[in-house]
């Protein structure tokens, strides 16, 4: 098989110059829309503050609202992703964009506990197979060789999701409240919404489905980019059984340790705006604000764990030891209620130590997946971490309700996070990520292995 490395130094000038320009056509708006839907997804968050009260929410009904929209993103991801194939990316992400702005926008009219799980459910359908459909479109469009490093970018901007979705939800909810008659949460949901809808429409004459109908892209550059993606054929044709996934015990134990990494992720996401409430803070401006806080710890975080993980070639306790940190900040959270400086400061921490070890936690599949079973093992994998969505939101709403104290649910969040962390160390031996270092080596100078490879294609 060709390596595109193994090209001569014109054509291989060529190649990175065509590719610079397909990722210059297709990022700047897969990574917008990322993180407009990152945006969407935590929105109800800062929307209980004050929805609550208007349509008399308990804590137990929200987290059913905030866990349910994961359980039909997980019943719809496959299905949406064969249409991808049978229908192309851009009809695909075109139909998922425009739906799920519309049922955000739609949140806005909701008048009962019941209507908003109804919506969020449906939330969660609409906006299935929006990543794993943009993951696979990647593949059609850059090398293997190339595509980690753009795949990188495509995730970082979820965090940047993270950074500006409160600042962005409390200046809606503060200086828009009022504006065309909605309350501050409907206001939230409408404009929110809008952008999603505007982009759907938008994706339709930006996207292409191949670069082979790509019109922006000359019959030279189209012939070029599908040569170099060709040399991937074979890798790609490969196709393992799912039947040896389903009995390969170690993905069950990953799955187990990325459900629990998201347990701690998603819990912190969907409750922190209350949290801070809870230690006194009213003003919405303020909440928005702080909530920003552990994603931009965990921007930095990921950058030196991922150096140092790269530069030493071990994954386990890079994954383990963000997960114990993030365990143990929240267990402490109960003794400093009454201190909100420390308790924001252990919340933050704990909040950014685990979303630093997501992206680490993905090194480890790869290393005793076998080719041919990756894309199967991976999406099981992937399957047992969003149903994480499902049980935490749903569990820390019922504990919230029946003690009345949101610091217990965070002790079980803890304690869900040691036990992946003892799961991790215990039953993935060093010897299993050891034997494939030459393999994860190779891989990171083309920057698939390292969660902060860099974006430029041409570097």
């Amino acid at each position: 098989m060709t390596d595109v490395k193994q090209l001569s130094p014109v054509a291989d000038a060529d190649l990175k110059a065509t590719l610079r320009k397909v990722l210059w056509r297709l990022m700047p708006f897969l990574v917008l829309a990322h993180a407009i839907a990152g945006i969407d997804r935590l929105n109800i968050s800062f929307a209980k503050l004050r929805m609550a009260e208007d349509i008399v929410m308990s804590d137990a009904a929200y987290g059913l609202g905030a866990g349910v929209f994961y359980l039909g993103y997980i019943l719809f991801e496959i299905p949406s992703n064969l249409l991808l194939q049978r229908i192309g990316a851009r009809a695909t992400l075109t139909r998922i964009m425009l739906l799920w702005g519309v049922i955000t926008v739609a949140t806005a009219f909701v008048r009962t506990p019941a209507q908003l799980v109804v919506s969020r459910f449906l939330l969660g359908v609409a906006e299935a197979g929006f990543f794993p459909g943009v993951i696979l479109y990647l593949t059609y469009w850059f090398p293997a060789a190339f595509r980690g490093r753009v795949t990188a970018v495509f995730l970082m901007a979820g965090i940047f999701a993270g950074v500006l979705s409160g600042p962005l939800a409390g200046w809606i909810m503060t200086g828009l409240h009022g504006w065309g008659g909605f309350h501050r949460w409907q206001a939230l949901f409408v404009l929110e919404g809008i952008p999603a809808v505007l982009l759907g429409l938008f994706a339709w004459f930006r996207l292409s489905d191949t670069p082979a109908t790509a019109s922006w892209l000359n019959s030279e550059e189209r012939l070029r980019l599908a040569s170099a993606l060709a040399a991937d054929s074979p890798r790609q044709a490969s196709q393992g059984r799912l039947r040896d996934v389903l009995r390969d015990r170690r993905v069950y134990i990953a799955g187990l340790v990325y459900f629990c990494i998201y347990c701690g992720v998603n819990t912190t996401g969907y409750w922190m705006p209350t949290l801070i409430r809870g230690l006194g803070v009213e003003d919405l401006k303020t909440i928005g604000i702080l909530t920003s806080v552990p994603f931009v710890i965990a921007l930095v975080g990921m950058y030196v764990l991922g150096r140092s993980s790269d530069r030493r070639m071990e994954r386990r306790w890079h994954v383990a030891l963000p997960m114990l940190l993030s365990g143990f900040c929240f267990l402490f959270l109960g003794f400093v209620p009454q201190h909100a400086p420390l308790a924001l400061a252990l919340m933050s921490v704990g909040a950014a130590a685990g979303m630093c070890a997501i992206p680490l936690f993905w090194t480890i599949p790869p290393a005793f997946l076998a080719t041919a079973n990756a894309a199967a093992g991976i999406a099981l994998i992937s399957c047992m971490g969003n149903l994480a969505g499902v049980v935490s939101q749903a569990g820390v709403g019922a504990i919230k309700s029946l003690t009345g104290n949101l610091y217990v649910a965070f002790d079980a969040i803890a304690l869900v996070l040691v036990l992946g962390a003892a799961v991790l160390l215990s039953l993935v031996p060093a010897r299993l990520l050891q034997e494939r270092k030459p393999i994860v080596q190779r891989r990171d100078e083309v920057g698939t292995a390292s969660p902060m490879a860099s974006a430029e294609v041409g570097s």
